[in-house]
C-alpha cells in the first residue's frame, strides 16, 4: 500500500483490486448460510416426521415434535455456522494480503487442545441429539440411565435431570446414557409371582384370580386403565415353599405401580375369603429337657468312623 497517495486513492485501489474477491467471499458465505440453514431443517424434519411415523415418536403431539425439531435445527444451524463464518474469515484475511498461517497455525494448536478436552461435552451433545430424534425418553417419563432411576424432569441436549422416590435429584450427562430403559412407554406389566402352599386345589387358585382380575377389569375406577385383566399365565415353578403361578396383566404405563399395588391387596383378601393358604415361613423350634441335663454329648462320627462300621 503506497503511503504517498491521498487516503481516497488508496482505498479506491484498494477496492479495485481486493473488493471483489471480499465481495464474493461474502456473498458465497452469506448463501453458505442460507443453504445449510435450509439443508439443515430439511434432514431434521425428515428424521423427526419418519420416527413420528414409523418409530417410538408417534405419541408425541405435534408442539412437542416441533419444540424437538427447533432445538436440533438451532444446534446444526450453530455448528454449520460457526465452520463458514471462520473459513470466510480466513479467506478475508487472505484477500487483505495478511500473513494467515500464524493465525492458521495457531487456530489448529487450540483446536487440537479443545478438541481433547471437549470431546465429552462433544459427546453429550451428539448423544442429546440422538435421543431427541429416537425419542428414547421424554419430560415425565419415568427411566433408569447410567445406573439411575426417577422421572425426567429436565432434558437439554447435555444432559438429563432425574428425581428419584427419595426426591433427590440426578443429574446426568447423555453421554454417559448407554442403555435407556423407559418405564412408561405406552403400556406396561403387572408381573407379579404368588406362591400357593402345597396341598392348595391349584384350578380353584386360578379361578380365584382370573376372577379378580376380571372384576378389577370392570370397576368403574380401574376399567380405563386396565387394558388387559390380570389372569394367571402358568404354572411357574415347584419348589420347596409351594407352588408358584405366574399372573400377567397389562396396563397404561403410568398405572403399573398403583395398579399392581392394588391388585395385590384385593389378592389377599380374595385367597383369605376361599380359604387358599400361603406357604409359612419355616419355624425353628429349640426344646430344653431336664432329662438332658448332665448328659455329655460326643463329636459326631466322622466318615472315617462310619466306613469302618
Amino acid at each position: 500500500m503506497d503511503l504517498t497517495k491521498p487516503p481516497l486513492s488508496t482505498i479506491l485501489d484498494f477496492l479495485r483490486t481486493n473488493g471483489l474477491r471480499i465481495a464474493v467471499i461474502v456473498i458465497v458465505a452469506i448463501v453458505a448460510l442460507r443453504v445449510s440453514t435450509l439443508l439443515v431443517r430439511g434432514i431434521v424434519k425428515t428424521l423427526l416426521d419418519r420416527e413420528a411415523t414409523e418409530g417410538t415418536a408417534q405419541e408425541l403431539s405435534a408442539i412437542e415434535v416441533q419444540k424437538r425439531m427447533d432445538t436440533l435445527d438451532e444446534l446444526g444451524s450453530n455448528v454449520i455456522r460457526a465452520f463458514v463464518v471462520m473459513i470466510a474469515g480466513i479467506m478475508v484475511l487472505g484477500a487483505l494480503d495478511l500473513d494467515i498461517g500464524p493465525a492458521i497455525a495457531g487456530l489448529g494448536v487450540v483446536g487440537i487442545a479443545v478438541g481433547f478436552g471437549a470431546q465429552s461435552l462433544v459427546r453429550d451433545y451428539l448423544n442429546g441429539a440422538l435421543i431427541l430424534i429416537e425419542n428414547q425418553y421424554s419430560k415425565g417419563d419415568v427411566v433408569s440411565i447410567a445406573g439411575v432411576s426417577g422421572a425426567v424432569e429436565d432434558f437439554s441436549l447435555r444432559r438429563t435431570t432425574l428425581r428419584d422416590l427419595d426426591g433427590i435429584v440426578h443429574t446426568v450427562p447423555n453421554g454417559e446414557v448407554k442403555v435407556a430403559s423407559n418405564r412408561t412407554r405406552t403400556w406396561a406389566r403387572i408381573n407379579q409371582n404368588i406362591t400357593v402352599a402345597f396341598g392348595t386345589d391349584i384350578d380353584r387358585a386360578i379361578a380365584v384370580v382370573d376372577e379378580l382380575g376380571k372384576q378389577m377389569a370392570a370397576d368403574p375406577i380401574w376399567k380405563r386403565r386396565i387394558l388387559e385383566p390380570p389372569r394367571v399365565e402358568r404354572v411357574e415353578s415347584i419348589e420347596e415353599r409351594g407352588i408358584t403361578l405366574k399372573i400377567l396383566g397389562t396396563v397404561r404405563a403410568s398405572e403399573q405401580w398403583a395398579a399392581g399395588g392394588e391388585f395385590r391387596k384385593l389378592l389377599l383378601e380374595a385367597f383369605a375369603k376361599n380359604r387358599i393358604r400361603l406357604p409359612r415361613p419355616p419355624q425353628v423350634f429349640v426344646a430344653h429337657s431336664e432329662a438332658m441335663e448332665g448328659v455329655q454329648i460326643g463329636p459326631a462320627p466322622s466318615q472315617d468312623d462310619l466306613a469302618d462300621e
